[in-house]
């Protein structure tokens, strides 16, 4: 064993790359052993940096979670491309505040560079914003922010002056089954969760374009839609096609919550799902998720670069920008100071390429139509969804049992087993267990390890 705490470090990262495809997926520590090996007084006196690197990783290994292996499908999170994991480190050491030109050229130029790569990838307009963010949630934020300061302007109110308490009302129109994080961007943004306009969802979760229509119809004044793409449960898609069209019609900002189902874009096949996404107003999504980079980043795109710019940019005298017009990164997010997220992207999008992102997106829909088939097969498993994407909802009914309750329990022995790890949800009110199939390294035979431990689960309720 080295002294070197950074040759240490790259030991221990050898051992948990190489331990991934076959270590249990779910923590082995209860919270009591974590609170205890990693709690404590805080030391008096310093402590030798190899000492401290090995009591850490010593500590916390048996609460990791395996996010990042290939059995992992709680929620729709990614692994990480090798690529996108040594930029990491790269970033990590160099140590770059991504906020201002004169803080990193380098930062922000791969900035700017991946950001035109992303939007070529998805097909946005060329013209398109980007911002670097931590999440999809602050993506959303982000682009709702645009949106804010755009129909106010063109209402003929500066809302960074002169803010919200006498600005011309905003109606916001959501589906029925929009996600938690743009609700919560919005009421961050000033707008309620009981002023939203809900308008009906079909049965997989898809807005309905006729019932949005009906419902813009009786608005008057400034607008926002939030249309999805991949629904969390269901990775269905709403038309947004026909949501464009009323939109146009009654001038309505449309936002696009595509925090995994946006990289459908970068899919021949899967692209036909997306038609009309370019005629949107603003888009979010996760790199983390189906990029497969490391946490965190979010990505925030705008067809209105000066409204993007208006609601997030700040000046001081202290501020310095750089000469020959760069990209000034803190003028697109919500933070001054972050971390130059743009290395990791820029890393995962040059060593994929846009055939092998789109590769990586058709794998995973394809695992997980082949999760849907192995576990349709057993009487008792229904999957209520449609698989058109990478989610799958796992529904167990054995006959004369309350279903909830045994699908609950099958949840909970899967866990317990630790072959692969998945979470719960309720859709429709019924509860399903959730597959999310996202991670690049996911196999065939990790699939049917994982389907087998859920078909054993289910065999045991028979017991």
């Amino acid at each position: 064993m080295t002294d070197d705490p950074l040759a240490r470090v790259l030991e221990l990262a050898r051992a948990y790359i190489d331990s991934r495809s076959d270590r249990p997926v779910w923590a082995a520590a209860t919270l009591d052993e974590l609170r205890c090996s990693l709690g404590g007084p805080l030391p008096l006196g310093p402590s030798p940096v190899i000492d401290v690197i090995n009591h850490l990783a010593s500590a916390a290994e048996p609460g990791l979670v395996t996010t990042s292996g290939p059995r992992y499908f709680g929620f729709v999170t990614g692994g990480s491309v090798p690529a996108s994991v040594a930029a990491e480190w790269l970033t990590t050491m160099w140590d770059q505040n991504a906020g201002l030109f004169v803080m990193s050229p380098a930062a922000s130029v791969v900035e700017e560079t991946a950001g035109a790569w992303l939007i070529e990838l998805l097909g946005l307009p060329r013209h398109a914003s980007v911002g670097f963010v931590t999440g999809c949630h602050m993506a959303n934020f982000t682009a709702l922010a645009a949106a804010r300061h755009e129909l106010l302007r063109r209402a003929g109110w500066d809302v960074e002056s002169d803010g919200l308490q006498a600005a011309p009302p905003i109606t916001v129109v959501v589906g029925d089954e929009v996600h938690v994080s743009a609700v919560s961007a919005l009421r961050m943004l000033g707008f309620g969760s009981r002023q939203l306009v809900r308008v009906a969802v079909d049965d997989q979760g898809r807005l309905k374009a006729d019932a949005l229509a009906a419902a813009l119809h009786g608005i008057n004044g400034p607008t926002i839609v939030c249309a999805q793409v991949g629904n969390v449960n269901t990775g269905a898609f709403d038309p947004i096609d026909a949501i464009a069209d009323a939109c146009t019609q009654h001038r309505a900002w449309l936002h696009i919550d595509g925090a995994f189902g946006l990289w459908a874009a970068a899919s021949d096949a899967l692209r036909a799902h997306v038609r009309g996404i370019e005629r949107a107003d603003s888009w979010a999504t996760d790199a983390h998720k189906w990029l497969n980079v490391p946490y965190d980043c979010g990505l925030v795109f705008t067809a209105h670069p000066e409204a993007h710019r208006a609601a997030m940019s700040m000046d001081a005298a202290y501020l310095v920008r750089g000469e020959g017009q760069p990209r000034e990164p803190m003028d697109w997010t919500p933070e001054s100071s972050r971390r130059a997220r743009g290395f990791a992207v820029y890393a995962a999008l040059r060593s994929l390429g846009r055939r092998g992102v789109a590769e990586m997106i058709d794998r995973c829909c394809a695992l997980a139509r082949r999760f849907a088939d192995r576990l349709r097969g057993h009487p008792w498993i229904q999957i209520p969804n449609e698989v058109v994407l990478n989610q799958v909802l796992v529904h167990v009914v054995p006959p004369g049992a309350d279903a909830d309750a045994a699908t609950a329990k099958v949840l909970r022995t899967v866990q317990d087993e630790r072959v692969c790890w998945l979470g719960g949800t309720t859709w429709h009110g019924m509860h399903a267990m959730r597959i999310s199939v996202s991670n690049w390294s996911t196999t065939e035979r990790d699939v049917d390890l994982s389907a087998d431990s859920i078909l054993r689960a289910v065999r045991q309720l028979d017991r």
